[in-house]
């Protein structure tokens, strides 16, 4: 398992969006794909198929470039749906 933390706002939205850390760590370990982001070139997008939660994609944004990854924020995004 990728050693990880989460800041603050990811805990709060974590918890008010239901998503299980189980799936934050599947998406992490193997993410079907992996996108830079496009402000912030400090932060990648972990994306995955949460296969148990409907087949909604997760999108998780972290930090790579600490140890451990800083999870900033996880979403399941609705642009992606029936796409990955």
């Amino acid at each position: 398992m990728l050693a990880y933390v989460l800041s603050a706002h990811a805990e709060v939205v974590i918890a008010n969006r239901s998503i299980d850390r189980e799936w934050l760590e599947q998406v992490l370990e193997r993410p079907e794909r992996v996108e830079s982001d496009k402000v912030d070139p400090a932060l990648k997008h972990a994306i995955g198929t949460i296969s148990a939660h409907g087949g909604r994609v997760l999108r998780v944004v972290y930090k790579d470039a600490v140890d451990p990854r800083l999870i900033v924020t996880a979403y399941f995004d609705r642009t992606l749906r029936d796409k990955s």
